[in-house]
């Protein structure tokens, strides 16, 4: 049966050994991202991580000794949060170590004073499936992941369901008319366009494109962050425009980020071909090359990209590689919708591994204190960072 304790409790007991197979491991992580496991995953941490004969909530948790014991090899240097190796192994990691620290921070909040408790249920919550759809007449849309919607512009008919948009465009004539879609801070959405493209657009993101893609090639333009799988379709080349750039594809899935906050716009490709664009540079990527763009100096480089960590955000984490904490802060704030103000300056320590972004923020940011030397306080909708 779908999610059966005895089983999750199996798969858990094979994992900690080591002795998963590749299906296994599968759906292992299919389970504990299911909120229904939550009971079964949070017995299973208690079980792993209590001391022998003890009768209390266990006291500080070692999260370093909690990651040896649940891949069992040689720790990382304090500077890491984690390392992981294969891409299945990491998520199920990410969601093991995320429980170990809601298990933690709820058996605290049992034993806390009645106010300091409900400051901890007063958590800030992750992002979600939210977005703002804008037609060619103005006229505005809000989205969710909840229902179906049918929405009409001109000949276009938009349907809403499950997170995501789908065209179906019908006979054009005239000018070309454009639909914009934008998130919020702490928003995502999917939309399908009119060519059967399909593009993920992460929090404060801005897709802009037309209601039908007609004439000799396929242009929207973005601003945030997207990841895109486009309709192979050789007569009519895609284009994607962002800042300054340029980036033309035949057929491909790839991940554009340019936030204005960034000091680089970072093009990946992970299938096909693309060419990137700006002035007079051009770079061809192949896939599994990052070509990465100066905003100030409009240098661009082409290096070996880590694809994992580049579109983690779209499976629903967060990855570092050797990243400084005012990096990892600028990807959590806009999850979160909060803003990072600094009361002490950030280590230039440089974390690895990841963390589900499913947690709340409380809980990320005790993950990110395990594993540097700065401490977080949260006031309302900021992060203050600390000694």
């Amino acid at each position: 049966m779908p999610n059966d304790p005895a089983r999750i409790k199996y798969l858990l007991e094979r994992y900690t050994a080591k002795s998963c197979t590749r299906e296994e491991l599968d759906e292992l992580f299919a389970a504990v991202g299911d909120p229904s496991a939550e009971e079964t995953l949070h017995a299973f941490m208690e079980t792993q991580y209590r001391r022998p004969g003890a009768d209390e909530a266990l006291p500080e948790v070692d999260y370093e000794q909690v990651y040896r014991n649940i891949l069992q090899h040689t720790p990382a240097r304090r500077r890491k949060i984690f390392t992981f190796g294969r891409v299945a192994a990491a998520a199920v990691l990410i969601v093991l170590a995320g429980a170990a620290v809601i298990w933690q921070t709820r058996q605290r909040t049992n034993s806390l004073p009645p106010t300091q408790a409900q400051q901890l249920k007063e958590d800030i919550q992750p992002g979600g499936t939210k977005a703002t759809l804008t037609l060619a007449d103005g006229t505005t849309v809000t989205l969710d992941s909840s229902g179906h919607q049918v929405i009409s512009s001109g000949n276009t008919t938009i349907t809403r369901q499950q997170g995501q948009l789908l065209y179906d465009a019908g006979k054009t004539s005239g000018a070309v008319q454009y639909n914009t879609l934008s998130t919020p801070r702490g928003g995502q959405f999917r939309v399908v366009l009119p060519d059967g493209s399909k593009v993920w657009l992460n929090s404060a993101s801005t897709l802009r494109y037309p209601l039908a893609f007609t004439g000799k090639e396929r242009v929207v333009e973005l601003d945030g962050q997207g990841y895109f799988e486009v309709a192979r379709n050789a007569e009519q080349p895609f284009k994607v425009r962002v800042q300054s750039m340029e980036v033309q594809v035949l057929g491909t899935h790839f991940d554009v980020m340019a936030y204005k906050d960034e000091s680089t716009v970072n093009t990946t490709l992970l299938e096909g071909a693309v060419q990137v664009t700006e002035g007079t540079a051009t770079k061809l990527l192949k896939p599994g090359q990052q070509a990465v763009l100066d905003t100030r100096s409009h240098e661009m480089l082409v290096q070996p990209a880590n694809v994992n960590k580049v579109i983690a955000w779209k499976n629903g984490l967060f990855v570092f590689n050797n990243m400084t904490l005012p990096a990892i802060l600028r990807e959590v704030a806009r999850w979160y919708d909060v803003e990072i103000v600094y009361q002490a300056t950030p280590s230039g320590e440089q974390y690895g591994g990841g963390l589900s972004r499913s947690l709340h923020l409380s809980n990320v940011l005790a993950l990110l204190e395990a594993g540097g030397s700065n401490h977080f306080r949260i006031e309302g909708r900021k992060i203050i960072v600390l000694p």
